[in-house]
């Protein structure tokens, strides 16, 4: 496939999922302007610690969250993927329902039990129809987010992460645990709104630096590197990937990576014509982390492995994460129309989920 040939994309995506990408900034938008509709009701500002209760696209606004905010945010944040809740959740928690869709089983298997501990619970989810979450809030009067996702045309969790990273942020924010530089807010949606002109399919490939990065990934499995306050944004963009191409790829955090993945880098053989490591860097890192990733950069290119690098720029954590997340989310796709499949269909995460209902 052409990635400079419009006919690519209009043969391959017929359900808006280069519109949902260029509607990030929107979908930010969106949320602030409905926050103040969020009503928390006090006591939950007396929490100890946050618990996700989120799986796949779902979950991927709490990772993005909790590494952009982190640094920000007053208690420690934990994501539970999965049915069965750990002891360490009680009264003193704040328990968020995480469901686009508001359908995912085991989320909604995790409510009862929270109910039971006394969690101040909450919830995000989208206005969808069939959407169980939504009837729960309304009947048993939970506060949170209902958004209407009028800004991810494509319907797919992993391309309305703008609504699910900034709405949870928002819930966060409203709940005393840090607060968002509404400036900043705004300055971030700006500039995702020049990247959404920069990066998207009508810019041609030398100049479009999602394209030329998912040709680098071509026919190599990607294995995505990064740290920090940008860690979140690797399972995001891992996921997206999977999702999106059909394509396997993995993600390693600095500096924990340079502990034990870098003897992994000589068996197979194989290893030197099929993987191809991507770095994502910073100069907000801390100068340990930067001198890290330069000299894990020598490790790969020793082994005879390919590298690609691509340094976030801007003043905060928060706009690089978010810039981050359109540039992936681009990358992603590019690499769909690159395979020559259409990015929105998921035919075995749909198969899985049909069997499930037999069990």
């Amino acid at each position: 496939m052409n990635l400079d040939d419009k006919k690519s994309f209009e043969k391959l995506d017929k359900h808006g999922v280069a519109k949902s990408i260029e509607l990030l900034p929107d979908q930010i938008r969106q949320v602030l302007r409905d926050s103040r509709l969020i009503k928390i009701p006090k006591e939950y500002s007396k929490i100890t610690q946050v618990v996700v209760s989120g799986m796949g696209g779902s979950s991927l606004g709490a990772y993005i969250t909790r590494s952009a905010f982190g640094e920000k945010i007053k208690a420690p944040i934990s994501i539970l993927s999965g049915y069965q809740l750990p002891a360490h959740i009680d009264k003193n928690t704040l328990f968020v329902l995480s469901s686009y869709s508001g359908t995912t089983e085991e989320t909604l298997s995790t409510y009862k039990e929270a109910k039971k501990r006394e969690a101040k619970i909450i919830a995000i989810t989208a206005d969808m129809p069939k959407n169980k979450l939504k009837n729960i809030m309304l009947k048993d009067n939970l506060p949170g987010l209902i958004f209407k996702p009028e800004y991810n045309p494509s319907g797919q969790p992993r391309m309305g992460t703008g609504y699910m990273v900034f709405g949870l942020s928002v819930i966060l924010a409203k709940a005393g645990l840090f607060k968002i530089n509404v400036k900043e807010v705004k300055d971030i949606i700006s500039n995702l709104e020049i990247g959404s002109r920069k990066l998207s399919p009508n810019i041609k490939s030398n100049l479009n630096k999602a394209k030329k990065i998912a040709l680098e990934l071509y026919n190599k499995t990607p294995i995505l590197v990064g740290a920090e306050h940008l860690s979140g944004n690797l399972r995001a963009l891992r996921n997206q990937i999977n999702e999106n191409a059909k394509l396997f790829a993995s993600y390693l955090e600095l500096p924990d990576m340079n502990h034990y993945a870098m003897e992994g880098l000589v068996n197979p053989t194989g290893n030197k014509k099929t993987l191809h490591f991507l770095f994502f860097d910073s100069k907000l890192y801390h100068k340990r982390t930067q001198k890290r990733s330069e000299l894990t950069k020598q490790v790969v290119k020793k082994n005879g492995i390919k590298i690609s690098a691509y340094e976030l720029t801007g003043k905060t954590k928060p706009y690089q994460a978010f810039k981050l997340l359109q540039m992936g989310s681009w990358i992603s796709y590019y690499l769909g129309i690159l395979y020559g499949v259409d990015p929105i269909k998921i035919p075995w995460v749909d198969w899985f989920k049909e069997q499930l209902k037999h069990g």
